[in-house]
């Protein structure tokens, strides 16, 4: 990350951040926390915003990159992208509002997608410039950068950065629900784990209910959406 932020400073960037989720989104459409969050020059204050106070879920930079797959600029005391004029609405104001404040006036955002779902972005940040001149020049070489910077950190990531923190469940619910998911029926998984059949349905109903599952067949469902049933998660 040292390495990319220094690359982006004779192309006037002067932010780096980098930020990974395994599930970017719940079920129901709702934003999660990354697992990883690795920001370079930002003022103090930004990460508690965005990982504690809710900026994060309402920052209208990550919505886009969401719907995107290219890499795109955005300015905030400038000309605004299409991408970003599609999403932008009163509800990213406190975010917009703290950028201003703290000069971060415009950007490039690079949107990575990872097998499974996940999503990564990379951002290249002007602070203090209004003038946004010239940027669209540099989408090519960012968006080459944020790739690089992914494949290289990428295989370091411990194992809690790649599963969902929204859901955790237990290494023998996941077990459970894995061999439920192969069509194992419970009394065969108990055979496999080599534990009663009780306990077996003790292991599926914890996770169906740390699932918010209305039946098994729907705990299936939302593990798969989060990812539990992945044998690399």
């Amino acid at each position: 990350m040292d390495v990319a932020h220094r690359l982006l400073g004779p192309a006037g960037f002067d932010i780096a951040t980098y930020d990974y989720s395994p599930v970017p989104l719940t079920h129901d459409g709702e934003f999660i926390l990354p697992t990883v969050f690795s920001l370079r020059e930002t003022p103090r204050d930004m990460e508690p915003l965005w990982c504690n106070s809710g900026y994060y879920s309402r920052d209208p930079v990550m919505e886009a990159a969401r719907e995107v797959t290219r890499p795109f600029t955005w300015s905030h005391d400038g000309r605004q992208s299409a991408v970003m004029q599609k999403i932008l609405s009163d509800r990213h104001a406190p975010v917009v509002e703290y950028l201003l404040d703290t000069g971060m006036r415009s950007g490039i955002t690079v949107p990575i997608r990872g097998p499974g779902g996940s999503l990564a972005t990379f951002s290249a940040i002007r602070l203090g410039r209004a003038d946004d001149a010239g940027m669209e020049d540099y989408l090519p070489a960012v968006g080459h950068l944020g790739h690089i910077l992914h494949d290289a950190v990428f295989p370091g990531f411990p194992a809690d950065a790649r599963r969902t923190s929204h859901v955790s469940l237990t290494p023998r619910e996941r077990q459970c629900m894995m061999l439920c998911a192969s069509g194992l029926t419970t009394k065969q998984i108990a055979h496999e784990i080599g534990r009663s059949v009780p306990t077996v349905t003790l292991h599926l109903t914890s996770a169906a209910n740390k699932l918010g599952a209305r039946n098994r067949a729907h705990a299936l469902a939302l593990a798969a959406h989060y990812r539990l049933l992945d044998l690399d998660a």
